[in-house]
């Protein structure tokens, strides 16, 4: 998109702003200044409120780095929780694709981020230095990595693993596999090999 001059100041800092959002580019950030601007000021003043509440009230659990609006967040606070398990994850959105799954009753830790050394990310750059402590405070029988299957991914699995192995927990991970309905043919290798690695007898599967 060729650069424009537009007609008033305000707007231009709010598609200067919108346009830092990731994934939203200049065109689409112009899009949505002017969408606002279509709406009531009621409506705009409400989003802007809620943005302001996001970035003011909003802060990490102290215990799994969850985002909450109070010291500790609702599912550490939770005493019905199981607080012998620990799913090791890398964001929020983590957190909820499990939660809404309905499967899990553990706790949680929220990393924040995944080690990157391209990026210039370490283990000091993302919230691991506290999750032995947690464990050992917890008296945790059972560390979960869940955790994308990616080369950050694993490579900060394996970190997550190092730190673990002397807890005497139990370190388990997500098991990965083919998806239901999915032809061999189409999965990606790393899938698949993992999917023969981590392979049941024939009995198990059947019942499954």
């Amino acid at each position: 998109m060729i650069d424009q001059t537009l007609p008033s100041r305000v707007l231009e800092n709010a598609v200067t702003e919108i346009a830092k959002l990731p994934g939203i580019g200049r065109r689409t950030a112009l899009r949505l200044a002017l969408y606002l601007l279509s709406r009531s000021k009621d409506s705009g003043l409400q989003l802007a409120e809620s943005i302001v509440a996001l970035v003011t009230e909003t802060k990490k659990c102290v215990q799994c780095h969850n985002i909450c609006e109070a010291e500790i967040c609702q599912i550490c606070a939770d005493p019905h929780r199981d607080r012998t398990k620990i799913c090791v994850v890398e964001d929020v959105r983590d957190v909820l694709a499990i939660e809404n799954t309905g499967q899990y009753r553990g706790l949680y830790h929220v990393l924040g981020g995944l080690i990157n050394p391209i990026a210039g990310i370490g283990p000091s750059e993302i919230q691991i230095s506290d999750l032995a402590d947690r464990v050992a405070r917890l008296n945790a029988n059972e560390v979960i990595i869940a955790l994308p299957s990616t080369a950050e991914g694993d490579t900060t699995a394996y970190y997550v693993f190092k730190k673990a192995k002397d807890l005497n927990v139990q370190i388990s991970t997500l098991a990965r596999g083919v998806a239901v309905g999915e032809e061999l043919q189409y999965a990606d290798e790393i899938t698949l090999g993992r999917s023969i690695l981590n392979r049941v007898p024939f009995e198990i599967s059947l019942k499954n």
